[in-house]
């Protein structure tokens, strides 16, 4: 089996998803763009051959801000992924997204600054579109995935991405959900557009585990550590949608045009 054989099926996680696999093999994979955040840990789910990747590096040392996204995106193109799935934990944005809620994001606004966003730096102009960041195929299988398991599910979801690794202020908060956003986080930009420039489905799963802090009244200042306690807590129902969700992907794409991405976005 060659390399881009590996695996159709890549998952970028978070906090709590160092052990997602079990039977695993690590593959170290270089890239032209750096190192990865870890190595790849490959193995059989669902009768899937499926790539997982700590964004955070297993021992969670990377923040955010520093991730090198370019690299773990690259890995998983390498490894013959055509799909990634990228669950993480959210605040929410709204009073209705309770936390423990998921959310299936259909969009996503970029506050980030500073980020390596790109593989095509010329000498091609490669204008690739985001107005659909999130592949729609996967969108779906997602939200019946969560009906199926008995999970209270929002269907469609705006995500903020903010810098990191710092919370935001009651002030920046306010003002993200007075522009209707549903929840926040600071890892889905660039992954997801990313994913897209390599022609590759991508589609999040997002745990709420907090109200942010400007959402209602005195709602207490978000700690890492009650983030953890409540993603925690809900592993298993995520594992179990996962399982789900995985078991559901056909093994060739049919109904989503992610695959021809490149086909729209150069002037040749």
């Amino acid at each position: 089996m060659t390399l881009d054989e590996r695996a159709n099926i890549g998952i970028f996680g978070g906090s709590g998803f160092y052990n997602f696999l079990d039977k695993i093999q690590e593959v170290e994979i270089k890239t032209p763009y750096g190192e990865p955040s870890d190595k790849v840990f490959l193995g059989n789910l669902q009768g899937k051959e499926v790539a997982f990747l700590p964004r955070h590096g297993r021992k969670h040392s990377i923040p955010p801000h520093r991730i090198n996204y370019r690299a773990n995106l690259w890995a998983m193109k390498e490894l013959g992924v055509t799909r990634i799935i990228s669950p993480c934990a959210v605040g929410s944005l709204q009073a209705e997204i309770k936390p423990g809620d998921y959310v299936i994001s259909d969009q996503y606004v970029d506050r980030t600054r500073g980020r390596i966003d790109t593989f095509y730096d010329g000498p091609i102009a490669t204008h690739v579109s985001a107005a659909e960041p999130y592949c729609n195929e996967l969108r779906v299988l997602a939200i019946k995935a969560t009906e199926e398991n008995n999970v209270k599910c929002h269907k469609t979801g705006t995500i903020v991405v903010i810098q990191g690794p710092r919370f935001s202020t009651k002030s920046e908060s306010k003002w993200f959900s007075s522009m209707g956003w549903s929840t926040i986080n600071m890892t889905q930009y660039p992954e997801a557009h990313l994913a897209r420039e390599l022609e590759m489905c991508v589609v999040n799963i997002a745990l709420a585990t907090d109200y942010d802090c400007g959402l209602v009244g005195d709602v207490p200042p978000v700690t890492h550590a009650e983030v953890m306690k409540v993603f925690q807590n809900n592993l298993e129902a995520l594992r179990k949608v996962l399982f789900k969700l995985i078991e559901s992907i056909p093994s060739k794409r049919s109904n989503c045009k992610c695959s021809e991405v490149l086909k729209h976005a150069r002037f040749l």
